[in-house]
């Protein structure tokens, strides 16, 4: 029975090796940024959901590209603040405060 589970195992593989240790360590290192990255796309999200706004639209109004909407949507960019700025801008939208 293990020797057929083991077979089964091996002919099953996959012939690249797995980066998951690699991308669950870089998750760890960047959930700071990562945490407002996918915050911003949420709202960004439902934003357009309640315009009715296409990516490309989105992007028309932000001056980038629908293949950054589709990054932005993701969570996972690095958000400049002048891209931040860009945002709020086009939604008229605060996604940042500050405190004193």
């Amino acid at each position: 029975m293990r020797e057929k589970a083991l077979k089964y195992l091996e002919d099953h593989q996959s012939e690249t090796p797995s980066k998951w240790r690699e991308e669950a360590l870089w998750r760890r290192e960047n959930s700071d940024w990562l945490r407002y990255s996918q915050r911003i796309a949420v709202l960004l999200l439902l934003y357009m959901k309640e315009e009715q706004l296409t990516q490309a639209a989105m992007a028309e109004r932000i001056g980038c590209t629908q293949q950054y909407v589709s990054k932005l949507l993701k969570g996972t960019e690095n958000l400049t603040i002048e891209t931040i700025a860009k945002i709020e801008r086009a939604t008229n939208q605060k996604l940042m405060a500050f405190e004193a």
